[in-house]
């Protein structure tokens, strides 16, 4: 009988599943990626959520959440300062779970605070100010052509900052959330973000190309999202993203992506959480006893056709209000199914309603209109309050 060490074990095990790509459009719209005939392009591959919402309006909540399949309130990371206090010894994140079954894991991001290092083989860190990330990357899917070649799976990380440094140097450097000038040159906005959003485009392309190149779609999962939208001017208070919950920002897409699948749009909502289970369910990895539950919920039942109850999602955020910094406690928290919307706004104790089908971009507001929907998502909103 032949024996194997545990890591040659490992390997083994790897050897028989999908590699896993996962690229964030950080700051992608989901109204310009409707419209986009690259992204038309992409969904004629994949599985297509346009209803996916994120934890959190800005970066590292949001794919801190993604990446262990719970909400910030529970793994820690629930601000812009609480990246170094994610509880990696109570979740356990899909970066480790691959990599505990043999996978190569490799992040290439702008900022260690987006996601947790543990687990991750390579964690680069890039200039996103000089770099050149169509280049770059397309390196990377050499060095990941080269690991396939070897016969092992690889966890590949990418983050398209292109969208970010661009809003970073001409709004978030030039104007505040109540400068008027801003507001009132919505003109201006959309263009800017419209021209940001087509180095996207072209990203996608290449990314698109390198893998149809290195025959990598049959031997992979792919999974193409983004961590929040950006404001283009929508509500006085937000000119960038972070301080609201409205859906410019929380209603974001994903393109999954896997040969076991037939391509189909997916109209009920699904949440960023719901990713990580959905991953370790298609590749046969079991859940961790020994770390807490998650909040996610594998798609793979919706995916297939089967029976699927929609669940709450939940968005919170700090709202700087007139301070320079976010504050380091949330402060502007929603509830959402895919047709209504509660919002509550903790620093001054008010709600909002949203009919979502008839009003899409939340101008009528409806609370204390004696709607039964508000006292059941006012009591949802209280369950994950009270939820550890």
């Amino acid at each position: 009988m032949q024996h194997y060490s545990n890591l040659n074990l490992k390997l083994l095990i790897a050897m028989k599943k999908k590699n896993l790509i996962i690229i964030c459009i950080d700051g992608g719209r989901l109204d310009r990626v409707l419209k986009s005939n690259v992204f038309k392009h992409l969904a004629a591959k994949s599985v297509f959520f346009p209803q996916n919402i994120t934890y959190a309006p800005y970066t590292n909540s949001a794919i801190h959440a993604l990446i262990s399949g719970s909400y910030g309130r529970r793994n820690g990371c629930f601000s812009y300062w609480h990246s170094i206090k994610f509880k990696n010894f109570e979740f356990k994140t899909l970066t480790e779970y691959l990599h505990d079954v043999g996978y190569y894991t490799y992040a290439d991001i702008h900022s260690d605070l987006i996601l947790p290092d543990s687990g991750f083989d390579e964690f680069e860190i890039f200039d996103e100010s000089l770099v050149d990330l169509k280049q770059r990357h397309s390196n990377l899917f050499e060095k990941m052509k080269a690991r396939n070649e070897d016969d092992q799976n690889f966890f590949l990380y990418l983050h398209y900052a292109g969208i970010h440094t661009g809003i970073m140097n001409s709004v978030l450097n030039v104007y505040n959330n109540y400068n008027k000038e801003y507001f009132e040159n919505r003109k201006l906005n959309e263009k800017r973000y419209d021209d940001l959003f087509r180095t996207a485009e072209e990203y996608i392309e290449m990314i698109e190309k390198k893998i149809t190149d290195f025959n990598l779609w049959k031997d992979s999962i792919v999974l193409i999202t983004s961590d929040h939208g950006i404001s283009v001017g929508e509500k006085f208070g937000e000119r960038a993203y972070g301080a609201f919950c409205y859906d410019y920002t929380i209603k974001t897409f994903a393109y999954y992506i896997s040969s076991d699948f037939e391509p189909k749009e997916i109209q009920e909502q699904v949440r960023h959480i719901d990713f990580m289970p959905t991953i370790l369910d298609q590749l046969n990895i079991e859940l961790d006893e020994n770390f807490k539950p998650l909040d996610g919920v594998s798609l793979i039942p919706l995916i297939n056709g089967k029976s699927f109850d929609e669940k709450i999602a939940y968005t919170e955020t700090g709202n700087p209000l007139k301070s320079n910094a976010p504050p380091k406690k949330p402060n502007t928290k929603s509830v959402r199914t895919s047709k209504w919307k509660l919002i509550y706004n903790e620093y001054n104790n008010t709600k909002e309603l949203y009919n979502l089908e008839k009003d899409p971009i939340e101008t009528n507001n409806l609370i204390n209109s004696g709607l039964e929907i508000e006292e059941f998502l006012w009591n949802e909103f209280l369950k994950i309050q009270n939820s550890i």
